[in-house]
């Protein structure tokens, strides 16, 4: 079993704002996030998008996200 559950796109963008991101524009469904110390995040997902296991540890690499961020 995965330590990532799949979630859906709100749950994860959710985590990610009270991480510290904070959206910086949008076209459409693509959010570019940013962070201070952190190179810039394009999330393309619609909020109601399943995301899987396999595109979460991605998010992570990318984010600093932790499964326990999304409970």
């Amino acid at each position: 079993m995965s330590l990532w559950p799949s979630t859906k796109a709100r749950r994860v963008l959710a985590a990610l704002l009270k991480l510290g991101w904070a959206v910086e524009r949008q076209t459409g469904s693509h959010r570019t996030l940013r962070r201070a110390g952190w190179p810039d995040f394009v999330f393309a997902f619609h909020d109601g998008d399943e995301i899987g296991p396999a595109m979460l540890a991605r998010i992570a690499r990318h984010t600093g996200l932790t499964p326990a961020d999304l409970r």
